[in-house]
């Protein structure tokens, strides 16, 4: 099968975990047969320099004729260290979010045993730890309306909005999320104070009964902050709004002891993208030592998610718990033996091309 990926690297380490992302993708596609056309596009800091857009109209055109969209990261220390910029990087993330209908981001967090040292927490508190949050992308008070500050400066003020419709539309994915895995769901809300989080809980509570193999509970957000750190392994998949989202999923990296082993996918209603849970790293730019595996994790996301190719996926996994078994990972995870980007690639992508076992 052919398949057009839009390829966005952005900024940063992005280029070179991109490429080896790709250099997955094609080995997958020489086993399995698949044919995947890649066609680039400017985003974030990149896209500001050579075109003065974050998200030019080019690259959304690219991204709207595409399957699906392979992402590597936005930002530039030029831009952070410049609090009167006009233009920022991040404005393209935001501008890709609402142009794509990106409503939905999906974060894995899975518990690696050949890396339980890693990880701040006590191992027995995280060995087997397996579970989703799913985020609100494209509502709440990041996109809300009004917003601004007074005229002497010294007041400033930001609105959290949400339709029913969106709560709908995020809760029913995160339903058969559920459906598909062991059957549990934990709404995430502040309905105590909040009159958002109490038409989310609300709407929850009305959609119930269509879900009667789903065991749902509910959680106030602080609550469920101190849960994630004290029981993990109690979450199956997290549902919640796009603040407490952004928060609970970054808070969440932590378990698996190294934020280069993060994917990600933002499900849209024109396309999807998938991207590493990190950012841009630029100090390690231009380096070869940036852990390339959440990208390639997130492509196996793309696989299953966009493309419906599960086996596939399946095999970039399996190759990656060989990758970690076998101590071949950079310097985040192994400072005294660490390899290289590139390495790590071409390990990841020469043990799909040499395996012959069932996957």
């Amino acid at each position: 099968m052919n398949f057009k990926i839009a390829k966005l690297p952005g900024d940063g380490i992005g280029p070179e975990i991109v490429e080896e992302a790709i250099k997955v993708l094609n080995a997958i596609g020489t086993k399995f047969g698949h044919q995947f056309d890649f066609e680039f596009g400017y985003v974030g800091a990149a896209a500001i320099d050579a075109t003065g857009d974050p998200f030019p109209d080019e690259t959304l055109q690219i991204c709207m004729e595409s399957d699906a969209v392979l992402f590597g990261s936005i930002g530039d220390p030029k831009y952070d260290n410049d609090p009167k910029a006009k233009i920022r990087p991040e404005q393209g993330l935001l501008a890709m979010r609402k142009a794509l209908g990106l409503y939905a981001n999906i974060r894995p967090v899975t518990a690696f045993e050949s890396l339980i040292d890693q990880s701040p927490l006590k191992p027995d508190l995280i060995s087997g730890v397996d579970f989703v949050v799913v985020r609100e992308l494209t509502g709440g008070i990041y996109f809300g309306e009004p917003r601004g500050r007074s005229e002497q400066g010294d007041k400033a003020f930001d609105t959290c909005v949400y339709t029913k419709v969106e709560i709908e539309r995020i809760l029913e994915l995160a339903f058969d999320y559920a459906a598909k895995r062991s059957k549990r769901l934990t709404v995430v809300d502040k309905a105590n104070v909040l009159a958002t989080s109490r038409l989310w809980r609300e709407t929850a509570q009305e959609m119930e009964p269509n879900h009667p193999d789903i065991e749902v509970d509910y959680m106030f957000v602080d609550n469920a902050a101190m849960q994630l750190i004290q029981w993990p392994k109690k979450f199956d998949v997290m549902v919640t709004e796009n603040m407490f989202g952004d928060i609970l999923s970054d808070e969440a990296s932590v378990i698996s002891g190294s934020l280069g082993l993060l994917p990600s996918a933002s499900v849209g209603i024109h396309t999807s993208v998938y991207e590493p849970v990190h950012g841009s790293y630029p100090q390690a730019a231009g380096k070869n030592i940036a852990n390339p595996m959440a990208t390639i994790l997130s492509a196996a996301m793309m696989l299953e998610i966009s493309l419906n190719l599960t086996e596939e996926a399946q095999a970039i996994r399996v190759a990656i718990n060989e990758c970690l078994s076998q101590n071949v990972v950079t310097e985040d995870l192994n400072k005294d033996q660490a390899s290289s980007t590139s390495e790590v690639g071409d390990f990841i992508a020469q043990w799909i091309g040499a395996t012959t076992v069932a996957i």
